[in-house]
């Protein structure tokens, strides 16, 4: 039994709590993976890291990142070591241009885009039909995983679903990062969105105007001239409202844990939804502490403890009951 979260002494308050893990976690070099492309009907393709060293005949984890995420991000290798500890396959899956390796359409990923989760979770349910398949969602990647599974109830394919510190509201989320030492993070991720996007469209034509890059200085700002036009939505505004989870999880089925601390720099606390709105599939665990992906617990600055790498394999333990024996054809990635 995994006992609730207790925050180190060491990291008060949730900035430290979030920022611990990336800049000074230790890097997992024994991590070996390989790398599975999928292609996908519109001619563009997802890429999904697995750990080459898992069991053959075991459940599978699919692995979401969040915005500007990858395999090297520290939460999602550390998901990857915990899974494998348990004798689980477990692979990140990269939305597109997260991979290392820029998409082929002018399309990327966002925040609402299900269908991409949806295609790679069908091709490997087609491969495996007798193989248990759950999926664990980080920030961004825990509203996509959470709003593809209410646009799916009761025929979605997943054994069990994990999402963490999750942006139920993408509005109240964007303003949040706009205000005290939040708008570090807000500054992060909209560089790293400028640099995106610049390459993308140097090396082929934008089906949009494109306004001079640099000149977006807010995360609202690129979202209504760049991501919203993008992917068919008429303004930012558009985008947050018909991508934002929230309003999806009545029609949860699956068996989802929802783990989320209050002092979340990257949301106000009123974005966690209130027990009613959750149907009696979705368990909802919030902390008071943990930061944003952070949840670092333990006694000492040089022995950290990752609650969640504790709290999301006991969870998902109790959803596995069947497993298959199957052989994949990889490409050997750097890990």
């Amino acid at each position: 039994m995994v006992k609730p979260f207790k925050a180190a002494w060491w990291l008060p308050g949730p900035h430290l709590q979030t920022i611990w893990p990336p800049l000074f976690r230790r890097e997992q070099k024994n991590l070996r993976l390989k790398r599975e492309r999928i292609e996908l009907p519109d001619n563009d393709f997802i890429d999904l890291d697995w750990v080459a060293s898992a069991e053959k005949n075991s459940p599978i984890v699919l692995i979401m990142h969040g915005l500007e995420g990858s395999v090297h991000s520290p939460y999602a290798r550390g998901m990857l070591e915990a899974m494998t500890k348990q004798g689980w396959r477990s692979a990140v899956v990269h939305f597109r241009s997260c991979s290392g390796e820029l998409n082929r359409l002018p399309r990327t990923y966002h925040c609402g885009d299900t269908s991409d989760i949806a295609g790679v979770v069908d091709f490997i349910h087609e491969r495996e039909p007798n193989t248990p398949i759950v999926a664990v969602g980080f920030s961004m990647g825990g509203n996509i995983l959470l709003k593809w599974l209410g646009e799916t109830g009761k025929q979605n394919p997943l054994t069990a679903a994990v999402a963490i510190s999750v942006p139920y509201s993408l509005e109240k989320t964007i303003e949040k990062l706009q205000h005290g030492f939040s708008r570090f993070y807000h500054w992060h991720l909209l560089r790293c969105l400028q640099h995106k996007v610049t390459q993308k469209f140097c090396t082929q034509p934008s089906p949009i105007p494109l306004p001079p890059i640099a000149n977006l200085r807010t995360m609202r700002e690129f979202d209504d001239k760049i991501t919203a036009p993008l992917h068919g939505f008429i303004d930012a505004e558009d985008y947050y409202t018909v991508s934002s989870c929230r309003q999806f999880l009545k029609d949860i089925t699956v068996p989802t844990l929802l783990l989320q601390a209050k002092d979340d720099p990257f949301m106000p606390s009123d974005v966690i939804p209130e027990l009613h709105e959750l149907p009696a599939s979705v368990q909802l665990e919030v902390s008071a502490r943990g930061g944003h992906v952070g949840f670092v617990s333990g006694r000492f600055p040089w022995r950290p403890e990752y609650w969640l790498e504790q709290r999301v394999p006991s969870f998902l333990a109790q959803h596995f009951v069947s497993q298959k024996t199957v052989t994949t054809q990889f490409t050997e990635v750097p890990a």
